[in-house]
Protein backbone atom coordinates (compact mmCIF):
# COMPACT_ATOMS: atom_id res chain seq x y z
CA UNK A 1 0.00 0.00 0.00
CA UNK A 2 1.62 3.29 -1.15
CA UNK A 3 2.98 5.60 2.10
CA UNK A 4 0.64 8.09 2.79
CA UNK A 5 2.62 11.60 2.01
CA UNK A 6 2.80 14.14 4.95
CA UNK A 7 0.78 17.11 4.29
CA UNK A 8 3.01 20.39 4.28
CA UNK A 9 2.31 22.92 6.88
CA UNK A 10 3.93 26.62 5.82
CA UNK A 11 5.22 29.12 8.64
CA UNK A 12 6.16 32.22 7.61
CA UNK A 13 8.63 33.77 10.46
CA UNK A 14 9.54 37.75 9.73
CA UNK A 15 10.18 39.27 13.02
CA UNK A 16 13.77 40.97 13.35
CA UNK A 17 16.27 38.37 14.28
CA UNK A 18 20.00 40.28 13.87
CA UNK A 19 18.81 42.14 10.69
CA UNK A 20 21.16 44.57 9.17
CA UNK A 21 18.23 46.07 7.04
CA UNK A 22 14.52 45.93 7.12
CA UNK A 23 13.99 43.96 3.71
CA UNK A 24 14.33 40.01 4.81
CA UNK A 25 11.08 40.53 7.15
CA UNK A 26 9.38 42.21 4.25
CA UNK A 27 10.89 39.19 1.85
CA UNK A 28 9.67 36.37 3.90
CA UNK A 29 6.03 37.54 3.59
CA UNK A 30 6.15 38.05 0.02
CA UNK A 31 8.38 34.56 -0.23
CA UNK A 32 5.69 33.43 2.14
CA UNK A 33 2.83 34.18 0.30
CA UNK A 34 4.48 33.16 -3.38
CA UNK A 35 4.45 29.74 -1.75
CA UNK A 36 1.03 29.75 -0.52
CA UNK A 37 -0.40 30.78 -3.81
CA UNK A 38 2.01 28.09 -5.35
CA UNK A 39 1.17 24.91 -3.04
CA UNK A 40 -2.49 25.94 -2.32
CA UNK A 41 -1.86 26.07 1.59
CA UNK A 42 -2.00 28.57 3.81
CA UNK A 43 0.40 30.28 5.90
CA UNK A 44 0.86 30.83 9.83
CA UNK A 45 2.84 33.71 10.51
CA UNK A 46 5.14 34.43 13.43
CA UNK A 47 6.41 37.73 15.08
CA UNK A 48 6.21 41.30 13.11
CA UNK A 49 8.80 43.22 11.46
CA UNK A 50 10.47 45.86 13.43
CA UNK A 51 12.63 49.18 13.24
CA UNK A 52 16.37 47.64 12.73
CA UNK A 53 19.57 48.56 14.69
CA UNK A 54 22.46 46.99 15.15
CA UNK A 55 23.54 45.81 18.63
CA UNK A 56 25.33 43.37 18.78
CA UNK A 57 24.66 39.47 19.22
CA UNK A 58 23.75 39.08 22.69
CA UNK A 59 21.51 41.48 22.51
CA UNK A 60 19.69 41.07 18.98
CA UNK A 61 19.52 37.15 20.14
CA UNK A 62 17.62 38.86 23.58
CA UNK A 63 15.43 41.01 21.48
CA UNK A 64 14.59 38.17 19.21
CA UNK A 65 13.81 35.03 22.14
CA UNK A 66 10.10 35.66 22.29
CA UNK A 67 9.61 35.41 18.48
CA UNK A 68 12.23 32.47 18.31
CA UNK A 69 10.46 30.33 21.03
CA UNK A 70 6.98 30.83 19.43
CA UNK A 71 8.88 29.59 16.19
CA UNK A 72 10.12 26.57 18.03
CA UNK A 73 7.24 25.76 19.82
CA UNK A 74 5.85 25.94 16.46
CA UNK A 75 7.83 23.69 14.88
CA UNK A 76 7.57 21.27 17.68
CA UNK A 77 3.69 20.62 16.94
CA UNK A 78 4.24 20.56 13.85
CA UNK A 79 6.46 16.74 13.71
CA UNK A 80 4.13 15.83 16.78
CA UNK A 81 1.13 16.23 14.14
CA UNK A 82 3.60 14.47 11.79
CA UNK A 83 3.30 17.74 9.45
CA UNK A 84 5.50 18.14 6.85
CA UNK A 85 7.24 21.77 8.00
CA UNK A 86 8.13 24.78 5.40
CA UNK A 87 9.10 27.40 6.67
CA UNK A 88 10.41 30.67 5.64
CA UNK A 89 12.48 32.79 7.58
CA UNK A 90 13.54 36.03 7.58
CA UNK A 91 17.09 35.68 8.79
CA UNK A 92 19.54 32.09 9.24
CA UNK A 93 19.60 33.20 12.94
CA UNK A 94 16.22 31.40 13.12
CA UNK A 95 17.45 28.23 12.90
CA UNK A 96 18.72 28.69 16.51
CA UNK A 97 15.13 27.60 16.91
CA UNK A 98 14.71 25.35 14.36
CA UNK A 99 17.27 22.65 14.61
CA UNK A 100 17.38 21.63 18.02
CA UNK A 101 13.22 20.77 17.83
CA UNK A 102 14.29 18.78 14.64
CA UNK A 103 17.10 16.57 16.58
CA UNK A 104 14.92 15.77 19.36
CA UNK A 105 11.97 14.86 16.60
CA UNK A 106 14.44 13.62 14.16
CA UNK A 107 17.94 12.66 15.25
CA UNK A 108 18.44 10.66 12.13
CA UNK A 109 18.57 13.33 9.92
CA UNK A 110 20.80 15.35 7.94
CA UNK A 111 21.12 18.96 7.99
CA UNK A 112 22.03 20.08 4.66
CA UNK A 113 22.58 23.49 4.74
CA UNK A 114 23.44 25.79 1.19
CA UNK A 115 24.66 28.95 1.99
CA UNK A 116 27.14 30.79 1.19
CA UNK A 117 28.66 30.75 4.76
CA UNK A 118 29.35 28.07 7.09
CA UNK A 119 27.33 30.19 9.82
CA UNK A 120 29.50 27.88 12.42
CA UNK A 121 30.98 30.75 14.12
CA UNK A 122 30.49 30.99 18.07
CA UNK A 123 30.69 34.50 20.06
CA UNK A 124 34.71 33.60 20.37
CA UNK A 125 35.90 33.10 16.90
CA UNK A 126 33.49 35.50 14.79
CA UNK A 127 35.43 38.00 13.12
CA UNK A 128 32.05 40.50 12.98
CA UNK A 129 29.73 39.27 15.90
CA UNK A 130 27.20 38.73 13.49
CA UNK A 131 24.35 36.44 14.95
CA UNK A 132 23.33 34.94 11.58
CA UNK A 133 26.93 33.90 11.54
CA UNK A 134 26.38 31.88 14.53
CA UNK A 135 23.17 30.12 13.08
CA UNK A 136 24.64 26.58 12.60
CA UNK A 137 26.59 26.51 15.58
CA UNK A 138 24.49 27.18 18.19
CA UNK A 139 22.85 23.56 17.60
CA UNK A 140 26.15 22.07 16.92
CA UNK A 141 26.39 22.59 20.21
CA UNK A 142 29.60 25.00 19.85
CA UNK A 143 28.47 27.44 22.25
CA UNK A 144 25.15 27.83 24.26
CA UNK A 145 22.39 30.01 22.63
CA UNK A 146 19.78 29.27 25.07
CA UNK A 147 17.42 27.59 22.24
CA UNK A 148 18.74 24.26 22.99
CA UNK A 149 21.57 21.81 21.11
CA UNK A 150 21.48 17.94 19.56
CA UNK A 151 22.99 18.67 16.41
CA UNK A 152 25.91 16.31 15.55
CA UNK A 153 28.75 18.03 13.46
CA UNK A 154 28.91 14.56 11.59
CA UNK A 155 25.06 15.11 10.65
CA UNK A 156 25.91 18.60 8.87
CA UNK A 157 26.55 18.82 5.12
CA UNK A 158 27.28 22.97 3.62
CA UNK A 159 26.58 23.02 0.17
CA UNK A 160 27.58 25.95 -1.59
CA UNK A 161 29.82 27.51 1.11
CA UNK A 162 32.62 29.72 -0.38
CA UNK A 163 32.96 32.13 2.40
CA UNK A 164 34.33 30.70 4.85
CA UNK A 165 36.00 31.81 8.68
CA UNK A 166 39.24 30.51 9.65
CA UNK A 167 37.50 28.81 12.45
CA UNK A 168 35.03 27.30 9.88
CA UNK A 169 37.47 26.09 7.89
CA UNK A 170 39.45 24.30 9.99
CA UNK A 171 36.04 22.56 11.02
CA UNK A 172 35.82 21.50 7.33
CA UNK A 173 39.62 20.74 7.14
CA UNK A 174 39.09 18.30 10.23
CA UNK A 175 36.55 16.45 8.28
CA UNK A 176 34.27 17.21 11.55
CA UNK A 177 31.85 18.70 9.05
CA UNK A 178 31.04 17.55 5.10
CA UNK A 179 31.46 20.59 2.10
CA UNK A 180 29.84 19.89 -1.49
CA UNK A 181 31.01 23.16 -2.90
CA UNK A 182 29.49 25.49 -5.55
CA UNK A 183 30.59 23.45 -8.16
CA UNK A 184 29.69 21.94 -11.90
CA UNK A 185 29.22 17.75 -10.27
CA UNK A 186 27.80 19.46 -7.03
CA UNK A 187 24.66 17.60 -7.24
CA UNK A 188 25.89 14.63 -7.48
CA UNK A 189 28.86 14.84 -4.67
CA UNK A 190 25.57 16.00 -2.63
CA UNK A 191 23.88 12.48 -3.37
CA UNK A 192 27.07 10.53 -2.20
CA UNK A 193 27.25 12.70 1.08
CA UNK A 194 23.61 12.18 1.84
CA UNK A 195 24.49 8.02 1.81
CA UNK A 196 20.75 7.64 1.62
CA UNK A 197 20.13 9.79 4.92
CA UNK A 198 16.98 11.71 5.52
CA UNK A 199 17.65 15.60 4.83
CA UNK A 200 16.05 18.48 6.23
CA UNK A 201 16.93 21.32 3.89
CA UNK A 202 17.87 24.68 5.09
CA UNK A 203 18.61 27.23 1.74
CA UNK A 204 19.90 30.88 2.34
CA UNK A 205 19.75 32.43 -0.39
CA UNK A 206 23.07 33.81 -0.72
CA UNK A 207 23.91 30.36 -2.36
CA UNK A 208 23.21 32.30 -5.64
CA UNK A 209 25.08 33.80 -7.30
CA UNK A 210 24.74 37.65 -6.48
CA UNK A 211 22.56 39.22 -8.92
CA UNK A 212 19.54 36.26 -9.34
CA UNK A 213 17.72 37.61 -6.00
CA UNK A 214 18.30 40.29 -3.49
CA UNK A 215 20.07 38.92 -0.51
CA UNK A 216 21.92 40.78 2.62
CA UNK A 217 25.04 38.98 1.71
CA UNK A 218 26.66 38.79 -1.88
CA UNK A 219 29.76 36.36 -2.57
CA UNK A 220 30.43 35.53 -5.83
CA UNK A 221 30.79 32.07 -7.20
CA UNK A 222 27.46 30.53 -5.96
CA UNK A 223 24.99 28.61 -7.96
CA UNK A 224 23.12 29.52 -10.95
CA UNK A 225 19.33 28.65 -11.26
CA UNK A 226 20.01 25.49 -13.04
CA UNK A 227 22.84 24.47 -10.62
CA UNK A 228 20.33 24.74 -7.85
CA UNK A 229 17.27 22.77 -9.66
CA UNK A 230 19.68 20.12 -10.16
CA UNK A 231 20.69 19.97 -6.08
CA UNK A 232 17.31 20.39 -5.38
CA UNK A 233 16.34 17.18 -7.67
CA UNK A 234 18.81 15.38 -5.66
CA UNK A 235 17.40 16.17 -2.33
CA UNK A 236 13.72 15.49 -2.86
CA UNK A 237 14.48 12.34 -3.84
CA UNK A 238 15.66 11.82 -0.02
CA UNK A 239 12.33 12.64 0.91
CA UNK A 240 12.90 15.54 3.13
CA UNK A 241 11.78 15.91 6.55
CA UNK A 242 11.54 20.02 6.47
CA UNK A 243 12.30 22.85 4.48
CA UNK A 244 13.37 26.26 5.57
CA UNK A 245 14.05 28.95 3.08
CA UNK A 246 15.70 31.84 4.69
CA UNK A 247 17.59 35.50 3.27
CA UNK A 248 15.00 36.65 0.50
CA UNK A 249 15.12 40.67 0.54
CA UNK A 250 12.05 42.47 -0.82
CA UNK A 251 13.67 45.30 -2.75
CA UNK A 252 17.48 45.31 -4.77
CA UNK A 253 19.52 47.69 -2.30
CA UNK A 254 21.22 49.24 -4.86
CA UNK A 255 18.05 51.38 -5.81
CA UNK A 256 15.01 49.92 -4.11
CA UNK A 257 13.40 48.01 -7.25
CA UNK A 258 10.33 45.14 -5.68
CA UNK A 259 12.27 41.87 -6.46
CA UNK A 260 10.34 39.04 -7.22
CA UNK A 261 10.75 35.53 -5.98
CA UNK A 262 10.03 33.73 -9.31
CA UNK A 263 13.25 32.72 -10.12
CA UNK A 264 14.09 31.25 -6.72
CA UNK A 265 10.57 29.45 -6.99
CA UNK A 266 11.55 27.99 -10.52
CA UNK A 267 14.93 26.76 -9.31
CA UNK A 268 13.37 25.40 -6.01
CA UNK A 269 10.44 23.32 -7.42
CA UNK A 270 11.89 19.72 -7.67
CA UNK A 271 11.81 20.17 -3.78
CA UNK A 272 8.52 21.95 -3.78
CA UNK A 273 6.93 19.30 -5.70
CA UNK A 274 8.07 16.54 -3.71
CA UNK A 275 5.37 18.35 -1.08
CA UNK A 276 2.52 17.15 -3.02
CA UNK A 277 4.00 13.63 -3.79
CA UNK A 278 4.10 9.99 -1.96
CA UNK A 279 7.60 9.47 -0.03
Amino acid sequence: MPHKPREPALTVYCARTGDHNDRAMAGARLLGDALSKKLGQPADSIGQPAPVFYQGWRQDLADAMPALAELAARLDRLFECDRLPLLVLSRCAASLATLPVLMRHRPDACVVWLDAHGDLNTPQTSLSGYLGGMALAGPAGLWDSGLGKGLPLANIILVGARDLDPAEQALVDAGAVGLVPASADCAARLRTALAGRPAYVHIDCDVLAPGIVPTDYRVPGGFTPATLHAVCEVLAASAPVGIEIAEFENAWPENGEPASPDALLDALDPLLARLRTPA
